[in-house]
């Protein structure tokens, strides 16, 4: 058989990929750049193309699957369908793969990402030997988002844009939040969690649902699915080697998992006292002569930045936090504006570079750039700064930047990239 994955560098699709290829199968794709992802599954023995025309996708390959971000009228997409070529999106394809498993789905709006590297530390660590694959590297996973394991069991992070978890056949779910988000796919809030109550409703009847009592929406979306919900508020909160009363809370989620697998508590604490974090998940970049920390984060949702910097914050105590934010998409800044304007009050300045358009195809509107940095100054009450692009925000900080600071580079976009050169800037 031979898969050809059009997207192969992208976070999801590059597991599948990596997974079918340990698997036996014969993966090629492609991807518009190469990455550190990519050149992973080089290395893995993947033939990777950094050409999409089309040219690539042949009459012998028996399977077309592709990443959200390929539209149906991409080259590659068009000469699979005229070649007749079965197309599946990247969880269609991830569903039929890990249907045959004992499937532990992690899903919410938050979380989803640390909390399955947890579990997936924990159950590597009973023993278990699970099959993985996580929204982000770990190094409890060498380093990679995917986990090839010998046993039945299939741990998932479980994404919830435009639906895409309902390809999956849980057997067990714990879910984190249900704030919402991605209302470029959802009409509102109401629809959102209905999606959630879809996706729990195609667990197996009696089948548990593992979530924060507390969290009186999750605690609606367990009742209105009909499965039994396993309330972890109760349980002490694990220790961990990282900062954050969010990761915290993660970390309760997968005690409670863990139990429901006969994981013996002193065991699921102990692995998770060497959980050390993940990629973009309040990393550590590095630290200049000048004892400047560089933190990457992923964070780009109201109630993520605000748990990051809050775990900063304890992490860093005294220090000044200088948090380099970028909206992701103007669709979700317009949609959830308000909310984002109070939560930079652990950061002392916040430096805002652009607004990210991922999905500009989708956006309803645009944001008033100047006037969102004046309302967010008010809302945090700190100031905001006006970076002029990537490259006038690293201007700005080379000049801005004191000795003993903590930079953090935060959001779904490009904004990364700027981590390691202010590492490198010299001090």
């Amino acid at each position: 058989m031979i898969i050809y994955c059009s997207g192969i560098g992208g976070i999801g699709l590059s597991a599948y990929a990596a997974l079918q290829h340990a698997a036996g199968v014969v993966v090629r794709g492609s991807d518009k750049s190469d990455s550190a992802l990519v050149q992973d599954l080089r290395g893995q023995g993947i033939e990777v193309f950094l050409n999409q025309d089309g040219t690539h996708v042949t009459a012998d390959v028996d399977l077309f699957v592709y990443s959200e971000a390929v539209p149906p009228d991409a080259p590659e997409r068009k000469k699979a369908v005229e070649l007749g070529i079965e197309q599946q999106s990247y969880f269609h394809a991830l569903g039929v793969l890990s249907e045959p498993y004992d499937v532990i789905a992690i899903c919410g709006t938050h979380g989803k990402s640390s909390t399955t590297a947890m579990a997936a530390k924990v159950f590597v660590d009973a023993g278990f030997d699970p099959t993985v694959v996580v929204g982000t590297k770990s190094p409890d996973l060498g380093g990679r988002n995917w986990r090839k394991g010998k046993s039945n069991l299939f741990i998932v992070e479980a994404c919830e844009y435009r639906r895409s978890f309902h390809f999956l056949s849980p057997d067990t779910v714990a879910l984190t939040t249900v704030d919402g988000d991605h209302f470029d796919a959802y009409g509102s809030l109401e629809e959102y969690r209905a999606a959630f109550v879809e996706f729990l409703g195609r667990l197996p009847e009696g089948r548990p649902i593992v979530f924060h009592g507390s969290d009186a929406a999750c605690g609606a979306v367990v009742q209105a699915s009909g499965h039994p919900g396993v309330d972890v508020d109760a349980s002490a909160l694990p220790e961990l080697g990282v900062a954050g009363e969010h990761m915290r809370q993660n970390a309760r989620l997968v005690l409670g998992l863990a139990a429901q697998y006969g994981i013996a508590e002193d065991v699921a604490r102990e692995s998770l006292k060497g959980f050390s974090g993940t990629w973009r998940r309040m990393e550590t970049k590095g630290t200049r002569a000048d004892g400047v920390t560089v933190i990457d984060d992923y964070a780009h949702h109201p109630a993520e930045i605000r748990a990051s910097l809050q775990g900063i914050r304890e992490a860093h105590p005294g220090r000044r936090i200088v948090c380099v934010f970028q909206p992701h998409t103007h669709d979700r800044t317009l949609k959830l504006y308000k909310d984002f304007l109070p939560v930079f009050k652990d950061a002392n300045i916040v430096v805002m570079p652009n607004i990210y358009a991922a999905r500009s195809e989708s956006d309803g509107g645009q944001v008033d750039f100047a006037a969102f940095i004046a309302d967010v100054a008010k809302g945090s009450g700190i100031e905001v700064v006006d970076g002029g692009g990537l490259p006038g925000t690293l201007e700005w900080l080379r000049k801005a930047l004191k000795p003993g600071d903590v930079v953090i580079t935060m959001g779904a976009g490009d904004v990364a990239s700027l981590a390691p050169k202010i590492v490198g800037m010299s001090a």
